[in-house]
C-alpha cells in the first residue's frame, strides 16, 4: 500500500515504515504530523485517485530530526570579463518516518494530543487581580531600582581633564641647490 501526499508543497511517494526527507517543517521532533491532502492511494491493485485530493484521507508522519542537506556550490562565470563568484548552500530537511496510511480520518488516532495543547484557560487566569497581587510586582520593581541609585550616588565625581595641545614649530627650510641644465647632445643631426 502506498499514497501521494503533498507536502510542504512536494509531492512525495509514501509507504507505511519509510522515512522521507521534506523541506523543514515548523513542528518540533518527535511531534506526530497529520498530511491530509492524500492525492492518491493505492491498496492490493484498488487505486483510488483524489480531485485533486481524496476527502477524508490522512497520512501520519512522526518528525524524527532537523537536519541540513549537502553543500551545492553555485559558480558564476563570464569568461573574458573577469567575473568568478562562487556560493555555497546548504538547504534545511526535516526527516519524516510514516506511521500510517488511512483512508478515512474516523479511524485516526486519538486526538487527545491535540485537545490538551489547546484546552480553553481554566478560571485561575480569568480572575481579576487582587491589590495583593498588584503590589506585588511593584515592590519588586522598586527594589530593582533601589540599588542602581545608590550606585549613581557612590560614585566620584569624574574632574575633566583638558590636554595640552603641543605647539607646532614651523619646519626650517633649507635653500635649495640650482641645477645646471644638461647639454644637448648633438648626435645625429645634420648641420
Amino acid at each position: 500500500m502506498y499514497a501521494i501526499v503533498e507536502i510542504a508543497g512536494q509531492q512525495f511517494k509514501v509507504e507505511e515504515g519509510k522515512k522521507i526527507f521534506v523541506h523543514r517543517l515548523e513542528s518540533k521532533e518527535g511531534v506526530t504530523v497529520d498530511f491530509d491532502k492524500v492525492l492518491l492511494i493505492e491498496d492490493n491493485d484498488n487505486v483510488i485517485v483524489g480531485e485533486p485530493a481524496i476527502k477524508d484521507a490522512v497520512v501520519e508522519g512522526k518528525i524524527l530530526e532537523h537536519v541540513r542537506g549537502d553543500k551545492v556550490i553555485v559558480f558564476k562565470k563570464k569568461r573574458k570579463k573577469g567575473y568568478r563568484v562562487k556560493k555555497g548552500h546548504r538547504q534545511n530537511f526535516t526527516q519524516i518516518e510514516i506511521i500510517n496510511i488511512l483512508k478515512d480520518k474516523s479511524i485516526l488516532r486519538k486526538p487527545l494530543a491535540k485537545t490538551e495543547k489547546t484546552k480553553p484557560v481554566t478560571a485561575k487566569a480569568e480572575e481579576k487581580p487582587t491589590a495583593e497581587t498588584k503590589e506585588a510586582p511593584k515592590k519588586a520593581a522598586e527594589k530593582k531600582l533601589a540599588p542602581k541609585k545608590e550606585a549613581k550616588e557612590k560614585a566620584p565625581a569624574k574632574k575633566s581633564i583638558e590636554k595640552k595641545v603641543a605647539e607646532k614649530k614651523p619646519a626650517e627650510k633649507k635653500p635649495a641647490e640650482k641645477k645646471t641644465p644638461a647639454k644637448k647632445s648633438t648626435k645625429g643631426k645634420k648641420e
